[in-house]
């Protein structure tokens, strides 16, 4: 009987194919569901917009990138009249997938579940991003599929009016003592006809918190909590190849596949590697570019996308300065196409039109929002769940480079963590959210939270918390500080598919139980360790120090807190490897030399072996930490960290 079901089964699969159905296959790289592949390309379904606004809705979302979609649609779900809008030269929805042409998602897995392969692989945020998800042929997918799922997301909603192609948009604030208020926006439509519409409650989705600097939130800029105001990651121009047809397709998986290098392969529409670049291509213009091994998008008419191109120095803020990042990529493509077809065959029939580039750039990073909590380090570190959660987070920590000479990093490997409500309500100024990329993190962990999944689960509860701002009257700021509050808000949201419950882990990574754990958790606040291995979670804490490294985490430290306006490190601790017999960078690091490279660093004028004492008196390190030292003649990186951690709590730092 079993065998009659699987030769009719069989006998309807070949029936199928022969009548021209969709082939099936599976989500190889993430081991996603079996879903139906279109090889032929799709037509774009036209998203339904306005001409013009109406007076006053409930929400104005603004921002067609995916968590304004999120955003929208969530509000409109819960029974809000909604205004998407978006200020950029825009006829499509979708934003950086579709327009930035970013077409691979980096996902928030849940590693703690198990799954079988070929099923669906279980995802931290749901709802509404999974919805999207399930639209796509994949974990990388083709823009057309993106677009036309975005706008069936939205086109699905009555309570929605799109808004496309506006002029110019700006804030409506009233002004008040304790803070200012967003009632609404002004904008200009296409046809330069100028409207003021009011809404109790505003989101903002656009990539860079247009509307909330515009009304006066606080930012930090790229890395400026790091000490560093002029630096930020690297832009992106995404960049399309024509002629790689399905042929062309295997010979790059035959040789990505089998070139023994770690990190490199492919699925059926995702290719990543081509490492060579990284080491042997050499830019046009060494000082603003850098490429390194290319993610290749396959599409579905014969066509790649590859994201390769870093771009050094440009302000994704900046029009004029976007304008610049698209110039130096049509320089550098045509060396960057000779590298392909002089190094790898399967390139030599492949076709690049340099004007043929991403209609939007790929930008990183540019403001961090100043919200009612600042998502740090130590929360991704420590895995660690919030009061009032709206979505998670477990991407890598992946910080790109930010200089020619800089090869980026990547932090480390969470398994989950929670992004707060708070984390999306901005200081000074309510009547307004702000969910996405500039949302309230500080660089490190924004090098993870700045994912499309994590910011479509603070859009969809962006949504979801307007209609609870207005049935209460209240405003959001009154609505983080209530637990009750936002304990419906979960229960929303729980209810629309999130999943956002209570967790915790079901095995802690092993450096939560190492001894040195207080201290790692000052390092990695400082930006001072890494997670190294195939996990990236081991920060070696049992490895011996040296001279050398600790005065360089001391310079690192003060030129942060020197940054914020602080003069706790007065001194110079270079001064500290005077006294140091043979070479600073392998000798090992005593307790004596360490002690006095803290007292160079914080000005106090003492000799080597008195530091240890006099770092006591002043206290600046305690006995507790001196005695779980191992050996005093040779420190570790955990021991080191326990007295910078001591150091730096008693300037007032809490880890």
């Amino acid at each position: 009987m079993l065998r009659n079901k699987w030769v009719i089964l069989a006998l309807s699969f070949i029936i199928l194919l022969g009548a021209g159905a969709p082939v099936l296959y599976y989500k190889e790289k993430y081991g996603g569901g079996l879903v139906n592949e279109t090889p032929d390309p799709q037509a774009l379904n036209p998203i339904k917009t306005v001409s013009k606004p109406k007076d006053s809705y409930d929400t104005i979302v603004v921002g067609t990138d995916p968590e304004g979609v999120a955003a929208a649609v969530s509000a409109a779900r819960n029974g809000l009249k909604t205004l998407l809008v978006d200020g950029r030269d825009r006829e499509i929805l979708g934003g950086l997938m579709t327009l930035g042409w970013l077409n691979t998602i980096d996902l928030n897995q849940d590693t703690e579940q198990s799954y079988i392969p070929g099923t669906k692989v279980p995802l931290l945020n749901k709802g509404i991003f999974q919805e999207f998800y399930d639209m796509l042929e994949g974990t990388s997918f083709d823009v057309t599929t993106a677009t036309n799922a975005f706008h069936k997301l939205v086109g699905n909603e009555p309570n929605i009016d799109v808004l496309l192609q506006t002029k110019s948009m700006a804030p409506i604030v009233k002004k008040g003592t304790d803070s200012d208020l967003v009632e609404g926006i002004s904008l200009t439509t296409e046809d330069g006809k100028a409207y003021e519409v009011k809404a109790p409650t505003v989101i903002d989705a656009t990539q860079d918190a247009d509307i909330a600097a515009a009304a006066g939130v606080p930012f930090t800029i790229g890395r400026e909590d790091l000490g560093d105001k002029e630096t930020k990651m690297a832009v992106t121009v995404v960049f399309r190849m024509k002629n790689v047809d399905a042929d062309v397709w295997q010979k790059i998986r035959k040789y990505l596949d089998n070139d023994g290098l770690p990190g490199t392969g492919s699925d059926e529409r995702s290719a990543w590697g081509y490492v060579d670049f990284n080491s042997k291509y050499e830019p046009v213009n060494k000082e603003r570019v850098r490429v390194r091994g290319p993610n290749i998008g396959r599409q579905n008419d014969d066509t790649a996308l590859l994201n390769m191109i870093q771009i050094f120095g440009i302000d994704g803020a900046d029009p004029k300065s976007r304008t610049e990042a698209y110039e130096l990529a049509k320089s550098e493509l045509p060396n960057i196409i000779d590298f392909f077809k002089k190094n790898y065959p399967e390139f030599a029939n492949v076709e690049v039109d340099i004007h043929d580039l991403a209609p939007e750039l790929y930008v990183r990073e540019t403001r961090h929002m100043q919200g009612m909590y600042r998502l740090t380090m130590i929360d991704v570190l420590d895995n660690r769940d919030q009061w009032d959660r709206i979505g998670f987070g477990s991407y890598t920590v992946d910080i790109q480079r930010t200089g020619p000479k800089d090869n980026g990093q990547e932090v480390m490997k969470p398994i989950k963590y929670a992004i707060p409500f708070r984390s999306i309500v901005p200081q000074q100024v309510d009547g307004l959210l702000v969910v996405g990329r500039s949302a309230s993190y500080d660089t490190l962990p924004h090098g993870s939270a700045r994912v499309i999944p994590t910011g479509m689960a603070e859009g969809e509860a962006a949504g979801a918390a307007s209609k609870l701002a207005i049935d209460n009257k209240l405003t959001f700021r009154k609505l983080a500080e209530s637990k009750e509050l936002i304990a419906k808000l979960q229960d929303a949201l729980n209810k629309q598919g999130m999943d956002i419950k209570p967790y915790t882990l079901k095995q802690n990574p092993p450096y939560m139980s190492h001894k040195t754990y207080p201290g790692l958790k000052m390092a990695i606040y400082f930006n001072l360790a890494a997670g190294r291995g195939e996990k990236g979670i081991d920060f070696e804490l049992d490895k011996e120090a040296n001279p050398q490294r600790i005065v360089n985490q001391l310079n690192a430290i003060k030129k942060i807190v020197t940054a914020k306006g602080t003069n706790y490190m007065k001194g110079n601790p270079n001064d500290a490897l005077a006294v140091v017999k043979g070479d600073a960078k392998t000798e090992p690091l005593t307790l004596t030399q360490a002690a006095y490279s803290i007292t160079k660093a914080v000005g106090l004028n003492v000799a080597a072996d008195k530091a240890v004492a006099e770092l006591q008196t002043k206290k600046l390190l305690s006995k507790e930490t001196i005695a779980m030292i191992a050996d005093q003649k040779k420190l570790t990186y955990g021991e080191v960290y326990m007295l910078l951690k001591d150091t730096m709590e008693s300037f007032g730092y809490r880890f």
